[in-house]
């Protein structure tokens, strides 16, 4: 037993996989706070992290419906955050097993994290096992700690008292600054920015982020006049 845990940490991208699924699933409890303090009730809030399984979308639908927004609001926004799960799986499909409920459970763990760990990897065989480690991971300790985070949402009271409710922005901010190394996608971003923040005072609650994905047309269209006038 010893041995084959030394030789799983041996091995770089297992370890990464594991260490980096420990990490994220602590946001499981801040979800899991947050869903309690929206009314969301504790089974709600569990089938979330099982079945829905993408921490955008989910902060996003219950900060929605902690503002007030209809839940056709939340349902288009946490779909449009989970869309590029969509994308993902055209990158990692040929690592993903052939049999119809492997693949069915491969396309489950198709996450921010799993896709990240895995395209690292010089060759399939590492890429196929940072996949299974590191969405397994998140899955299993995102999924405790929402459970944790729902018991303990009584106890803890207002999230904004502990800063809870900035904690998963501040992760997302953090994801989301090493995509932006190019000019294209920095434009794309202070578009997107610029139209959520307008839209804001105008739009129900939920609409603004949708609203946002505007900016990647905006960024890609002045891109296109640049390049035509060079």
């Amino acid at each position: 037993m010893f041995n084959r845990v030394q030789a799983f940490w041996s091995q770089s991208h297992k370890r990464d996989g594991f260490a980096l699924g420990l990490a994220v699933g602590t946001f499981g409890i801040t979800f899991g706070v947050l869903a309690n303090a929206a009314g969301i009730s504790d089974l709600m809030a569990v089938v979330l992290s099982l079945f829905v399984f993408t921490g955008a979308s989910q902060f996003a639908a219950v900060g929605v419906v902690n503002a007030g927004g209809e839940p056709l609001t939340a349902l288009g926004t946490a779909l449009l955050l989970g869309a590029r799960n969509g994308v993902y799986g055209l990158s990692v499909g040929r690592i993903l097993p052939v049999g119809k409920f492997k693949r069915l459970l491969g396309a489950q763990l198709v996450i921010d994290e799993s896709v990240a760990v895995s395209s690292l990897q010089l060759d399939d065989r590492d890429a196929r096992e940072a996949f299974w480690v590191t969405g397994l991971s998140v899955f299993i300790f995102w999924n405790l700690r929402t459970v944790v985070g729902v018991l303990l949402g009584d106890v803890v009271g207002d999230p904004r008292t502990w800063g809870l409710d900035a904690a998963f922005p501040a992760g997302f901010f953090a994801l989301l600054m090493p995509h932006l190394r190019s000019q294209e996608k920095r434009q794309s971003a202070l578009w997107g920015a610029l139209i959520a923040l307008a839209a804001i005072p105008i739009l129900p609650s939920g609409l603004p982020v949708i609203a946002s994905v505007g900016g990647v047309f905006i960024a890609a269209f002045a891109s296109s006049l640049r390049r035509r006038r060079s």
